[in-house]
């Protein structure tokens, strides 16, 4: 066996995990929910979609044909046939179920008349982000949420600390230090934020707005790390918790409790323990509510020792 054929092998072990998103009219969208759940079922692929009249979001995982297959089906809608995706592998199995969800938006920001198909940033490729971010007229932003951005963030972005997406808009009009320079560039994990973020800066009276096509994500996967103005990981919504350069899987754990993504000095940290605390929440949390997700925890453990997914975690 040759060293390609042991990296190809390699590569192709474990799960397939792609990532997609696509803004379009789709009326009639809830008809499609049970289609799609039990084709995603029947192929045995997991994870979450979030559909929407504007459009479909969301990540699946499974094995490589699988994977294959459910993209096939949903680009065989018409409004979905252009339908792109980000590919990344994982180890195990990075979901516990397939989730077919109906929303009013497939990124909420809640601010009415927002659409991308209308007016939306230029995109940037990855090869080309370094050389934008990094002129001195340029406003580098981070739209995502405050635990996202605390393991990994651009070099010399305005992280506005978020808790959510709908807190971006009124971030952005209470910063009128924004208009200070000609450029803004914005990014965010897979570039579905940025789609509406964009949007909205233009209809704020931002002229120059720019956005990372595919997000960090494709960043990730195709700058070198030599080359990369990308300091820590980018916080995955799946088991993985975190990718980093390459797409690796990273080293970091999820509090259960909070949510919060944790490093391994943060996860050896005395107030750290699986399921029911963390540095980040032990304050916030009470005696009772500590004991409470002691018990879920004991009950997730006991169901993975019957192979089985317990619905808490």
């Amino acid at each position: 066996m040759t060293i390609k054929d042991e990296i190809h092998n390699t590569e192709r072990t474990g799960f397939l995990v792609a990532a997609l998103y696509h803004f379009t009219p789709l009326p009639g969208f809830e008809t499609l929910q049970g289609q799609i759940q039990a084709f995603c079922e029947e192929h045995g692929v997991k994870g979450t979609l979030l559909l929407a009249e504007e459009g479909i979001n969301g990540t699946i995982a499974g094995r490589d044909n699988d994977i294959a297959a459910v993209l096939s089906f949903l680009r065989a809608i018409p409004e979905l046939a252009s339908l792109e995706h980000k590919e990344s592998r994982a180890a195990e199995m990075p979901f516990h179920r397939m989730k077919v969800r109906l929303k009013r938006e497939i990124v909420t920001m809640g601010v009415e008349g927002i659409d991308p198909l209308t007016s939306v940033g230029t995109y940037v490729e990855p090869r080309d982000w370094n050389d934008l971010i990094s002129d001195p007229d340029t406003i580098v932003i981070d739209t995502r949420n405050d635990y996202e951005t605390a393991i990994g963030i651009f070099r010399g972005a305005v992280d506005p600390h978020t808790k959510t997406f709908r807190e971006f808009p009124d971030w952005v009009r209470n910063n009128t230090g924004l208009h200070n320079k000609p450029k803004i560039a914005m990014y965010c994990t897979g570039g579905i934020r940025c789609e509406k973020a964009t949007a909205f800066m233009k209809a704020e009276g931002f002229e120059d707005v720019f956005h990372l096509k595919g997000g960090i994500l494709k960043y990730l996967e195709e700058v070198p790390e030599n080359e990369s103005l990308w300091d820590g990981a980018c916080f995955v919504f799946d088991e993985r918790v975190s990718v980093t350069h390459g797409l690796k899987e990273g080293e970091h754990v999820l509090c259960r409790a909070c949510r919060h993504p944790l490093t391994p000095e943060e996860a050896n940290d005395p107030a750290y323990e699986d399921g029911v605390s963390c540095p980040y929440c032990i304050e916030e949390r009470s005696a009772e509510d500590r004991e409470r997700y002691r018990e879920r925890q004991k009950q997730v453990e006991l169901a993975q020792s019957r192979g089985k997914a317990h619905i808490g975690r």
